[in-house]
């Protein structure tokens, strides 16, 4: 199915081209969310009358993102969560969790703005994705940790805390009579 982009779609083109993309993609994602319209004479020649107007929000609202990004960009949140000796946790932690964490901080951003390639499910420093607009995205800093002592230890650190004291069957006691 060919397209129109309304806004710049990332892996797929800019605003006002032509795009060759799966009917489901385009049924169920961009055109529900008004990011594209179907190929037809009649929406080509909708797209160039309203092509200045969209342009001029695509930059007022890129030059909004911008301006939260750099009050966002390297910000460090802290996620406290339960978990076992070994670093795992009971459970994940998911972009609404840290959509909620940079919230309190005092920047409002959606769940759908956070950007996880795979589950947070360990302790620890984790770099995070927020798209604010197709063209603006920066990185944060996730801090799961158990408590707030470890989470600001963690933070000095710039790693986990996590108990690896396992015993050695080679340098244990046990093993030494053996021999």
């Amino acid at each position: 199915m060919e397209i129109i982009l309304l806004e710049r779609i990332e892996k797929l083109g800019q605003m006002g081209d032509v795009v060759k993309v799966k009917p489901g993609f385009a049924r169920n994602f961009l055109l529900p969310k008004n990011k594209a319209l179907r190929k037809t004479k009649q929406n080509l020649e909708h797209f160039e009358t309203q092509k200045a107007q969209l342009e001029a929000d695509n930059l007022t609202q890129k030059k909004e993102a911008s301006e939260v990004g750099t009050k966002l960009d390297g910000l460090s949140v802290t996620i406290i969560r339960a978990a076992g000796e070994s670093g795992q946790l009971y459970g994940s932690v998911t972009s609404r969790d840290i959509a909620e964490a940079v919230s309190k901080k005092g920047i409002k951003i959606t769940k759908q703005q956070v950007t996880l390639d795979r589950a947070l499910k360990i302790l620890g420093l984790e770099p995070i994705r927020v798209t604010l607009h197709p063209e603006v995205s920066v990185e944060i800093v996730a801090n799961i940790a158990r408590t707030d002592e470890e989470a600001k230890q963690q933070l000095k650190l710039g790693r986990a805390i996590i108990n690896t004291e396992e015993s050695d069957p080679v340098s244990s006691p046990a093993a030494e009579d053996a021999n």
